[in-house]
């Protein structure tokens, strides 16, 4: 199954990537991605949470991805 990832803020800098097509198991959850995403770009991990949006809308653990969905990674944000 192929999904399109986003990157955005510290994300981009610490996976050295804006956007990337990439290629999953079916049946994967976001919890699953997340597993995936911190083994493969082990810099993630600095950063000890980020939010995921499919398709435009904040998701939670469970969700199933699929085919074709546009996955965000998004770092966590401060304001001041």
């Amino acid at each position: 199954m192929k999904i399109q990832l986003l990157f955005f803020g510290i994300t981009t800098d610490l996976t050295g990537e804006n956007s990337i097509n990439f290629e999953l198991n079916t049946d994967i959850t976001v919890h699953d991605l997340k597993e995936v995403l911190m083994q493969k770009f082990p810099k993630l991990k600095n950063i000890h949470q980020f939010a995921i949006a499919v398709n435009e809308e904040y998701a939670d653990d469970t969700l199933i991805l699929k085919e074709n969905d546009v996955v965000a990674i998004i770092p966590p944000v401060s304001g001041g």
